[in-house]
């Protein structure tokens, strides 16, 4: 094969796997009008459309799915071996696909980006927030983080948090206003802050115990979002009460007494944030390493601190 054979294939996995030309073009480090021109020559040498575009979107062709069921597994057998051979040398390098849940992205990685990339600049992380929980082999990522209550099977999963407290909070303004909720059946005289989910997009209903029972309210109000800091800001405007993990900065504004939380001997907590990745014989050095920054240590075996489901 020739080289630029070969880059023809790699620019195509590429569009492939990150479904966008310009997302594609900046990992390859070609512009767009470069990329376009490489896939035309290779659609031109294969005779064949290998991808439908429209304004908005890119996707394999029959013909070029049937190309990318074949090249893909190559080309990760091969960056796994680039990876075994830079680790060989005590270096880590390559590119990192993390998908993760929105909170992780602002309570775990953001703050930990700078020391990240200080210890490893030959390391380039492709994180992508994502709240509707994707699956992670098919959308090509190295690892997730989630909830662990909502994790694949059979991955290797590493706690990342302890469980998370769920708080139900309001304004001192909202609460004088129109009184402290005593159960979660007085939420249908509230306004509350409602919560879309991203799977299916219906509300959320929210979750809370009584006497150790599970117990589901659906409840109502002037603001509906898929977007924690939506929801914690009509709070703290006085637009209702809302209900989030304790980690969402709210336990800052409770300190502060900005919010006040209710229906505390009612909420519940859910499972900590875990990362999690596919049960394959070999672990990238680099996911290794992120791994370690997330949980602020020192790399030691993996097999003290991970579990496979």
């Amino acid at each position: 094969m020739r080289g630029s054979e070969f880059a023809e294939l790699k620019a195509f996995v590429a569009i492939v796997e990150r479904q966008s030309f310009a997302r594609a073009a900046d990992h390859l480090g070609l512009s767009p009008s470069a990329l376009s021109q490489t896939i035309r020559q290779l659609e031109r040498r294969i005779g064949a459309r290998l991808l439908n575009r429209t304004t908005r979107s890119v996707a394999p062709s029959t013909s070029g799915e049937l190309l990318y069921r074949r090249v893909a597994p190559l080309f990760r057998e091969i960056a796994v071996a680039v990876a075994e051979a830079s680790e060989a040398t005590g270096q880590i390098s390559g590119t990192l696909r993390i998908n993760t849940l929105g909170i992780a992205a602002r309570t775990l990685i953001a703050p930990r980006l700078a020391r990240f990339h200080q210890a490893h600049p030959d390391v380039v992380l492709d994180i992508v927030v994502d709240d509707a929980l994707a699956d992670i082999v098919l959308g090509r990522f190295d690892a997730g983080i989630r909830v662990g209550g909502r994790l694949e099977k059979d991955m290797v999963a590493v706690r990342l948090t302890p469980d998370l407290n769920m708080v139900a909070v309001a304004s001192p303004d909202y609460l004088a206003r129109r009184g402290i909720p005593q159960s979660p059946a007085e939420l249908q005289d509230h306004a509350c802050i409602n919560w879309r989910l991203q799977m299916d997009g219906r509300p959320y209903r929210w979750e809370f115990q009584e006497r150790g029972q599970p117990l589901e309210v659906a409840v109502d109000g002037p603001v509906v979002t898929n977007h924690p800091d939506i929801g914690i800001a009509a709070a703290l405007h006085g637009l209702g009460i809302a209900y989030h993990f304790e980690k969402e900065d709210v336990g800052e504004l409770l300190a502060q007494g900005r919010l006040i939380q209710v229906l505390a001997d009612w909420s519940i907590s859910r499972p900590g944030l875990f990362l999690y990745y596919p049960n394959r014989q070999h672990r990238p050095a680099a996911l290794g390493a992120f791994i370690d920054c997330l949980l602020d240590r020192k790399p030691f075996d993996q097999a003290h601190s991970e579990t496979h489901r």
